[in-house]
C-alpha cells in the first residue's frame, strides 16, 4: 500500500497547517506522511493547535514554524499533494515543487480571540472543522488518491462544507 507524502501549507505554519499536519497524519493511520510549512513563517507553534493535537495522540515534540523552502529542493520528500489552509497562502506565488504535485486549497478562517477563552474556542472550532474535512477526504476511498483521480479528489474535498 503506498504511502502519501502531504505538504500543508499557511502563512505562519503556526496553527492551520501544523493541526492539518497531525490531524491528517493521525486518521489517515499510516497511509500519509504529513508536513506543514510557511511562506513566512512565524518561528513557533501557536500553544492551542498543539493542544488540539495533543488531544488526538500526536506526537508534538517535533513541531516547529519552518519555511515552505525547505520543502522546494532536490532533497526533500516528493509530494503527493499539496494543499494551502489558508487565503493568503492560497493567493502567494508558491516555489516550483519537484515532481509537480497536485495542489488544492481547503480553506479554514484564521482562528482569533481576544481572551485565552475566545481563543481555545476559535481553535477548537476550527480543529473540528478540519478533522471533518480529513474523515471526508478518507471516506473518498483508495481509488480518490490514484495518480488519474486525485486531482479530482482534491477538487472535491475543497467544496466540502465543514460547517
Amino acid at each position: 500500500m503506498k504511502t502519501y507524502n502531504v505538504l500543508f501549507l499557511c502563512t505562519a505554519n503556526s496553527a492551520r497547517s501544523v493541526m492539518s499536519e497531525g490531524a491528517l497524519n493521525v486518521l489517515g493511520k499510516g497511509r500519509f506522511h504529513c508536513f506543514s510549512a510557511g511562506s513566512k513563517p512565524s518561528g513557533r507553534v501557536n500553544p492551542h493547535a498543539i493542544a488540539m493535537l495533543d488531544a488526538i495522540g500526536y506526537d508534538t515534540r517535533h513541531l516547529r514554524s519552518k519555511s515552505w523552502e525547505e520543502f522546494g529542493t532536490d532533497e526533500a520528500p516528493r509530494m503527493d499533494l499539496i494543499i494551502t489552509v489558508c487565503g493568503n497562502a492560497k493567493n502567494e506565488v508558491c516555489p516550483v515543487w519537484p515532481g509537480h504535485p497536485t495542489t488544492a486549497h481547503w480553506g479554514y478562517e484564521d482562528p482569533h480571540g481576544d481572551n485565552d477563552e475566545e481563543k481555545r474556542a476559535s481553535f477548537e472550532k476550527i480543529f473540528a472543522q478540519i478533522v471533518r474535512r480529513t474523515e471526508y477526504f478518507l471516506s473518498l476511498g483508495d481509488d480518490a488518491l490514484a495518480p488519474g483521480n486525485i486531482k479530482e479528489t482534491a477538487r472535491k474535498v475543497s467544496e466540502f462544507k465543514v460547517d
